[in-house]
């Protein structure tokens, strides 16, 4: 039998056995693996073992690996195949506060009739349980037409991801050879927003940065020392608005250094997605882009870095009235990345730009809140084109080459410490409302997403 007409036998199977498909992921879902709560590190465990029992019964060798947090699960399938491919996931999922918004309890999952289709609700439904299973359900259909599953997958599904994954990087470097593939693929991404597939082929990094400006050692009258002595606020102010210029770009000595235009293929894509500014940021209440001047909505969210401001703290804020010089004020300041710029590099310049606004009397303390380095994929790799035509043919849209303007830290990790590029496919929906109440995952996302692994799959093999 040809590969395509073993790959028209494994859609049919996952079409004829999709009820009980969404049966076993019900079971999953309800499993409350929430891993930033201590209560339910027994949930979590218990979710992780029910994965590796689903794995063991479709013959990969699995293992449990205890770790100074949750479980690490991974499994093999038999070696021989002429591209080894790593398979990620996650498992744990967000806490469900506040439960009185949720309409049903959000450990019971129920698929409900919506308006636009069948979704079936429950906390990690998107994310990452329901995404997760696409890959299961595309191993054990692939079993059942072949007669065996398809040779040299590794899988690597965490149990902490949304409690920050402290114990991942210290596994992948324990683990690395055991790990180390051709490709990664991760599915904890979406459809891009008008419903076609997409591949995330670059992800901008993070810098995280608070600053705290000290002046007088107590808060003092405006009225005596106004005029006279330093304002914390006022210097901290100063220093804030002059990290970015009258054009949107950012002021920091060596800021672009590592930062590239954009790949002429990836315009081309980004350019056919008829991206509408004005109705992405209408739904926010706002209209009008104010980013970096010359450059089109989707560079500045995907391909250009950036300074923002996330909060700022100071003096008195209450009710009424105090007129006061504060002692201190403090700001916290993010940077996203891109291309190669060196997070080390950004955090000192950004430093260095605060201390120059100091004045006599005033100090500048800093505190770290992360770093992590921009992921861009190389989508020469063959790979990456041949999953690009089965999802174009799996949904009947031309699937495109996407950015994500967040941080997906997984895919560095791979980069940095296994050597290897991922492909970031998922197949959430912008209204999933992952991390909020009422989460949950089309039927149809979860149906043509199972059955678009199996195509990338056979494309790949």
């Amino acid at each position: 039998m040809g590969d395509d007409a073993r790959l028209q036998d494994i859609l049919t199977h996952l079409d004829q056995g999709l009820e009980p498909a969404l049966d076993r992921l019900s079971v999953f879902l309800a499993i409350p693996s929430i891993s930033t709560d201590p209560a339910h590190a027994g949930d979590v465990r218990t979710a992780a073992n029910w994965l590796a029992t689903e794995l063991e019964a479709l013959g990969f060798t699995v293992q449990i690996h205890d770790t100074p947090g949750h479980p690490m699960v991974t499994a093999r399938s038999q070696p021989g195949g002429a591209r080894p491919l790593l398979f990620y996931g996650h498992y744990d999922v967000q806490p469900v506060d506040p439960l009185d918004l949720w309409d049903r309890p959000p450990f019971a999952p129920a698929i409900e009739e919506t308006p636009t289709g069948r979704v079936i609700r429950a906390r990690g439904a998107s994310d990452d349980k329901g995404q997760l299973m696409t890959f299961v359900e595309a191993f054990r259909a692939w079993k059942a037409v072949h007669g065996t599953l398809p040779s040299d997958l590794i899988l690597l599904f965490e149990g902490e991801e949304e409690s920050g994954s402290p114990s991942l990087r210290p596994f992948l470097r324990a683990h690395a050879d055991d790990l180390r593939a051709s490709l990664a693929v991760i599915c904890d991404t979406g459809r891009h927003a008008d419903g076609r597939p997409a591949i995330t082929t670059q992800l901008r990094g993070l810098v995280g940065q608070e600053v705290v400006i000290h002046a007088a050692d107590r808060d003092l009258h405006s009225g005596s020392f106004g005029g006279m002595a330093a304002n914390p606020i006022m210097v901290l102010a100063q220093a804030l608005a002059a990290l970015k210029d009258d054009k949107g770009r950012v002021t920091l000595p060596g800021f672009y250094d590592g930062v590239p235009d954009l790949d002429p293929q990836l315009a081309a894509d980004w350019q056919a997605l008829n991206f509408d500014a004005a109705d992405f940021l209408g739904r926010v209440g706002l209209t009008t882009p104010i980013g970096e001047a010359g450059r089109t909505a989707l560079e500045m969210m995907w391909n250009r870095p950036t300074a923002e401001i996330n909060g700022i703290a100071g003096g008195y804020a209450g009710d009424g009235f105090k007129t006061v010089l504060p002692a201190e004020a403090r700001a916290k300041v993010s940077f996203r990345l891109t291309g190669t710029q060196d997070p080390a590099q950004i955090r000192a310049a950004f430093q260095d730009h605060v201390r120059r606004f100091l004045p006599a009397d005033c100090t500048a303390s800093f505190h770290d809140h992360g770093a992590s380095p921009a992921s861009v994929m190389d989508i020469s790799d063959p790979a990456f084109a041949q999953a690009k035509a089965a999802l174009t043919e799996e949904w009947g849209q031309e699937a495109a080459y996407i950015g994500a303007g967040g941080s997906i830290p997984i895919a560095g990790d791979f980069k940095d410490i296994l050597g290897m590029d991922s492909m970031l496919i998922g197949f959430a929906r912008d209204d999933d409302r992952i991390h909020s109440p009422n989460e949950k995952y089309d039927v149809e996302s979860f149906a043509k997403g199972a059955r678009s692994w199996a195509r990338i799959l056979t494309a790949l093999r």
